[in-house]
């Protein structure tokens, strides 16, 4: 449908999981796509399998970055606005989801989890509505958030503190810059099929390598949640087919809020 025809994307924690489907989405709708992550092996696989998929080179950029760091998560932006001429929209998808409760989490895990969940997005955004202010022109960001900031479980302590943070951050920087014609909004995911959980599922909870059949069986839908709909989902709130909506937070998941059995 090419919703994002020439829109120059930026997908923040963009090398694996739900990053990696919504630029593979952006691609597929015409969008120049820009990944970051830590670890340059994934992230150029996934670069070369996006110029594949445009069916041409250079549609696609790298950047090693580490999102913890407000400098690196600022220059990120200024590396794409160097390739690409302008940023349009960024998708803020890094996320760490390491466990702790109230009582065991120590200060350095709780900075750990801001760092990446809540002051990475902060300064990518600063940073991407600074060049969207600037040349005058609309643009939008989509935040990956989780359900779980609803309250989430209690190994979730430091996580649901920091991405309820970005919760408010969504609203807060949409009301500031509505009238800039800057939209950002924001999904709550809920559980999701990706390396991240894999790897997270059997470090900290023992999971055997059918965990998600185990866990769909639990679920109402049967199935996890997949980082392709989600994707699509993004790519939809990035386009100008999603209207003059801003400042939404979505909760996209198979649970309902406040709903009681």
């Amino acid at each position: 449908m090419g919703l994002l025809d020439d829109k120059v994307v930026l997908v923040n924690g963009g090398s694996q999981g739900v990053g990696a489907a919504v630029a593979r989405a952006a691609v597929r709708e015409g969008a120049l796509v820009a990944v970051t992550g830590r670890r340059p092996e994934p992230g150029e696989a996934l670069v070369a399998e996006l110029s594949e998929l445009a069916e041409a080179g250079g549609r696609a950029l790298f950047v090693r970055a580490d999102l913890a760091d407000a400098e690196q998560a600022k220059a990120s932006v200024g590396r794409v606005v160097d390739a690409y001429g302008r940023i349009d929209c960024l998708v803020n998808s890094a996320g760490l989801t390491s466990r702790g409760t109230l009582l065991d989490t120590t200060p350095e895990l709780f900075d750990a989890h801001v760092a990446i969940n809540l002051k990475g997005p902060f300064f990518a955004m600063q940073a991407a509505v600074a060049d969207m202010v600037g040349r005058g022109a609309p643009g939008t960001i989509v935040n990956i958030i989780t359900s779980s900031a609803h309250g989430g479980q209690p190994f979730l302590a430091p996580y649901v503190a920091a991405k309820a943070g970005l919760i408010g951050l969504t609203r807060n920087a949409a009301h500031a810059h509505r009238w800039d014609r800057v939209r950002i909004n924001g999904l709550n995911i809920g559980w999701t099929a990706t390396e991240g959980e894999d790897a997270t599922q059997k470090t900290f909870h023992g999971a055997d390598d059918d965990w998600r059949e185990q866990a769909a069986a639990r679920l109402p839908m049967g199935k996890l949640g997949q980082p392709d709909e989600i994707a699509d989902f993004v790519v939809f709130l990035l386009s100008d087919r999603s209207g003059v909506v801003t400042g939404s937070v979505i909760d996209w998941d198979q649970n309902v809020l406040g709903g009681l059995d």
